[in-house]
């Protein structure tokens, strides 16, 4: 039976994730702001949902808490995945002062966040046997906005390049130890967060194939996949396209919506 620790857990593409493992047998830990709805969803996971899964209702940035909580989850049992899911999106303008604080915050719980959800992890896990050891995951959740700067979106854009970058550098820090480092990039997935954008999103995919999808890469120890695979090849072209071609063609796309 695997043991997976998630954060963002309470709605959208971690909510989906829980559902999945816990569809496959798997014991959680599920990590977000609102006790409410965790303990909802933990009610509504299939099996003796209340032996088997821990909640734990924080903020991931108080790290103080969420390295608790990861003791915690620790305590009853090795850990074989993490999947540091928590993030935010708003709009920022850098001509608005205010937004200073917005970027501050995405920044925040999209990157910083992410280095303590792992770092309580991974003197546990390089310390399994060899065999152990190579089940082990560190999941982080990018996106195709990091792939390339977007207008109204540099808040949202940095944090995720930032996700990319911090991930590949634990990738071969850890190589040698053997846990695998797994970056996901969703493209336009159906969730309560990109219901409020305000323009087309190509390719959206339904939030429980992503999941399995996404489950399957982690599974493989993909250490980078984009999801679904069309806005792969569509991050591919961006990443390749000159800044000539690129600046006058996305100057004018349509803005997320400011805080």
């Amino acid at each position: 039976m695997q043991r997976i620790f998630i954060t963002g857990a309470s709605s959208g593409i971690g909510e989906a994730l829980a559902r999945y493992y816990a569809q496959q047998g798997a014991e959680l830990g599920l990590v977000a702001r609102r006790q409410e709805m965790l303990d909802k969803l933990r009610n509504s996971l299939p099996g003796t949902a209340q032996q088997r899964h821990r909640i734990y209702a924080l903020d991931v940035n108080d790290h103080q808490a969420l390295a608790d909580a990861a003791a915690d989850f620790l305590s009853a049992g090795a850990v074989d995945i993490v999947i540091a899911n928590a993030g935010i999106s708003h709009g920022t303008l850098t001509e608005h002062p205010e937004d200073t604080a917005v970027f501050a915050q995405i920044l925040a719980t999209n990157v910083t966040a992410t280095v303590a959800t792992f770092s309580p992890f991974i003197t546990a896990m390089k310390a399994r046997a060899p065999d152990q050891v190579r089940r082990c995951r560190l999941v982080g959740i990018g996106s195709v906005a990091g792939i390339r700067g977007l207008p109204g979106a540099g808040g949202y854009s940095a944090s995720k390049a930032a996700v990319i970058s911090y991930c590949e550098s634990l990738r071969v820090e850890l190589r040698a130890s053997g846990i695998k480092v797994v970056t996901i990039a969703p493209g336009y997935i159906d969730t309560p967060m990109t219901r409020g954008n305000r323009y087309g999103m190509p390719f959206l995919m339904p939030v429980e194939r992503f999941a399995a999808r996404a489950a399957a890469a982690i599974e493989a120890g993909d250490s980078y996949r984009v999801i679904p695979w069309q806005m792969g090849i569509v991050a591919k072209f961006l990443r390749l396209l000159p800044n000539w071609l690129y600046d006058p063609a996305f100057a004018k796309a349509p803005a997320k919506a400011r805080k």
